[in-house]
């Protein structure tokens, strides 16, 4: 079967990862034998993965392969932790126009690097390791200038675009298929304890600086403009824009996907 990803029907993400790598590794050198050590030398998706994140998040408290260990067994434990890193990858290649293959986001793209991160510490929530969560949560701030309580809930095929600033807060819960923009905030109102933070339908688009506090829920395919601060609920294929946002506009469908931030016109 051949590896070549312009032959026939799309191929699987680790068949495209390695084609990518080893056309990379031969066109530039320089970044050959780390491309070796990262893709080239492992058999499956999780395996890379495991070993990227080592090198990414490995600090004084946890060494890479410490950290390498503990996310191969994440993935041996749940595979749908490969899946969704799988989605996750396809979102970025097929939304970023900035994104020449799966190789980018893979190797360079923070947004994907710290969504992968807050998957791992997702699970070791659930697993009742709360400490080593934590310390997933602080490496990817300090690392990605991404911060993710370990406890939200976060779908699939998600995009985390530039991903600087951004910040997710313990009982948020994003849909699948949502796109996040640079300095996006899902949080409390800084006055309630227990279920406080926004609820975030499937392909909803949050553009950049946009603000969602509080238990509020964002219906699917949703749009929020740039810079805007949401503190109410917003209907399904809804734009709202300003401070405090409000409808603006006529309808949007799979805003997430277009990445289109334009307000729609209301007579269209």
């Amino acid at each position: 079967m051949s590896d070549n990803p312009d032959i026939g029907a799309p191929p699987p993400v680790w068949t495209r990862l390695r084609f990518e790598a080893r056309a990379a590794a031969a066109d530039e050198p320089a970044m050959a034998s780390y491309i070796d050590a990262a893709i080239l030398t492992h058999d499956s998706v999780c395996q890379a993965l495991a070993f990227h994140m080592g090198e990414k998040l490995a600090g004084p408290e946890m060494g890479a392969q410490q950290v390498r260990q503990i996310v191969a067994n994440s993935y041996d434990r749940d595979h749908r932790l490969v899946e969704a890193a799988e989605a996750d990858m396809q979102a970025v290649l097929e939304r970023d126009p900035a994104c020449r293959g799966l190789l980018q986001p893979f190797l360079f793209f923070k947004g994907f690097l710290a969504l992968q991160t807050y998957r791992i510490a997702n699970h070791l929530w659930k697993q009742g390791r709360e400490t080593v969560a934590f310390q997933f949560q602080s490496r990817a701030s300090e690392k990605f200038a991404v911060d993710i309580h370990p406890a939200a809930t976060i779908g699939q095929g998600v995009m985390l675009d530039h991903a600087t600033d951004i910040t997710i807060g313990e009982t948020a819960i994003v849909g699948d298929n949502c796109s996040l923009l640079h300095g996006v905030t899902l949080g409390g109102t800084g006055k309630e304890v227990g279920d406080r933070h926004p609820k975030i339908g499937r392909g909803v688009l949050l553009s950049v600086g946009a603000k969602v506090l509080g238990n509020i829920h964002i219906g699917d395919e949703a749009k929020v403009a740039a810079g805007s601060v949401v503190l109410k609920d917003v209907p399904a294929q809804c734009t709202v824009a300003g401070v405090p946002a409000k409808q603006v506009g006529g309808p949007c469908c799979e805003p997430a996907r277009s990445m289109d931030q334009a307000i729609p016109d209301a007579a269209s």
